[in-house]
């Protein structure tokens, strides 16, 4: 009697095992799923022929024998996440950053992989699952590429995110995950000095002030004359600052600018007049002069300002 058997283009001899009264062989499987493949399963046929020349064959259609003649072959490699916005350590200013990952399967080959399982994954926010409906994916090889935008707008401070996905062979990603921080507010700042409008005949001043941000630290101060910057500002750690600045004459606007680490800025601007020439007494007149003695007189002086 001689039987084989045919899977996948390739034919095999099975040896008689005596103590079962089977034919047998060890083979090796496949080196891909056969998950994508029709019916999902590599079709195995068998044929035996006796001494005489009679053959007998079956195959996965066999009436009777075809479910046992289907060989299902799982692939063991893990799907890969990568998070790619937003980077972890990340300071947002965008309440609703956008989240972008890619789910690859079994990147280490081109083909027999099993492919992404998309009703496995599993996006959180903050701890609560995202509505996989509502996260936007298109196919690439061997998996797909997501995004996600929040419905409403994330917290400030800081926010994780977590991933995890299998593929259709059951083998589960190692979960991947992301903090970063979201910060909305722009930074406050307090001018104290000089005050809006003021009027002076000093062309050095000195800028004063407040400023803090209870998430995006250190805060940094620029403070510019027109368009001349005036150098480091620099802000202690309780976010008081002084600055001397130099005036031209006339009116000067200043602007003093506080950036907090995740870019957001904040501007108070005041105007100045600088005023160094004194003023020019042009005439006086008093009458009566002479005045009688206890009795009233007027002084009259026309001055002319610089």
């Amino acid at each position: 009697m001689q039987v084989t058997t045919t899977i996948n283009g390739q034919t095999y001899t099975l040896t008689y095992n005596s103590s079962t009264g089977a034919y047998e062989a060890t083979l090796n499987a496949p080196q891909g799923s056969s998950f994508n493949l029709d019916g999902g399963y590599y079709p195995v046929s068998v044929s035996a022929t006796d001494d005489a020349g009679n053959t007998a064959t079956a195959d996965s259609n066999h009436s009777t024998l075809g479910s046992s003649l289907r060989l299902v072959v799982k692939e063991k490699v893990v799907p890969v996440i990568s998070i790619i916005s937003p980077t972890d350590g990340a300071l947002n200013t965008d309440g609703k950053p956008a989240i972008a990952f890619t789910v690859l399967d079994n990147v280490s080959q081109t083909s027999g992989f099993s492919g992404i399982n998309l009703s496995s994954l599993v996006l959180k926010v903050n701890g609560a699952k995202v509505d996989v409906s509502k996260i936007s994916s298109s196919p690439v090889t061997g998996g797909y590429n997501c995004t996600y935008t929040p419905s409403s707008v994330l917290p400030d401070g800081e926010n994780d995110i977590s991933i995890d996905v299998s593929d259709n062979d059951g083998n589960a990603a190692v979960t991947k995950s992301v903090s970063f921080t979201v910060d909305t507010v722009a930074p406050s700042l307090n001018v104290t000095s000089p005050t809006q409008g003021s009027i002076t005949n000093k062309k050095t001043i000195t800028v004063s002030g407040t400023t803090s941000d209870s998430i995006s630290t250190p805060v940094t101060v620029k403070i510019s004359v027109g368009t001349k910057d005036q150098g480091t500002v620099t802000v202690s750690g309780d976010g008081s600052f002084t600055k001397d600045i130099t005036l031209d004459e006339g009116v000067n606007e200043i602007k003093v600018t506080a950036t907090d680490s995740a870019g957001k800025t904040t501007t108070v601007t005041r105007t100045v007049t600088v005023k160094t020439n004194a003023p020019v007494i042009r005439s006086v007149v008093i009458e009566p002069n002479p005045a009688d003695a206890g009795k009233t007189y007027t002084i009259s002086v026309v001055v002319d300002e610089n």
